[in-house]
């Protein structure tokens, strides 16, 4: 299994922030390797502290799950398949804002990204991880 490098890492967070610029919002971005350590991090000027551990962790399910972290949430609803799964793994993120990462169809990471709507988190990590090389 191959792995993001430290360059492509930073590339995507670079896309993210410009993204985020672009719909005028403030972001943490987070994305982690393979193993769901932190490869490269961001928090623009004067995004929420509190969405610092939610970006990493929405980055790390993307990850340890290898799905939108959005489409993860819609399985973990009571009566779902998944429902508690937010509790395990030290804590999960199971709402919009997290994208594992794919290059050449194989799993190389995970982007995480907080700090405004769900909607805005989503659109921010997809710019990012859009930008994969």
């Amino acid at each position: 299994m191959g792995d993001i490098s430290l360059t492509q890492a930073q590339a995507l967070v670079d896309a993210a922030q410009q993204k985020a610029a672009e719909i005028d919002t403030l972001m943490n971005i987070a994305v982690v390797d393979t193993g769901g350590n932190l490869k490269a991090f961001a928090r623009m000027d004067g995004a929420w502290l509190g969405s610092i551990d939610i970006s990493i962790r929405k980055a790390r399910t993307a990850r340890f799950f290898d799905m939108n972290t959005g489409d993860l949430g819609a399985a973990s609803q009571p009566g779902g398949s998944l429902y508690n799964i937010e509790v395990s793994n030290g804590g999960l993120i199971t709402f919009p804002g997290g994208i594992p990462l794919r290059l050449n169809g194989e799993v190389v990471g995970g982007i995480g990204v907080s700090g405004s709507s769900v909607e805005n988190d989503h659109t921010v990590a997809e710019a990012g991880a859009n930008a994969l090389t």
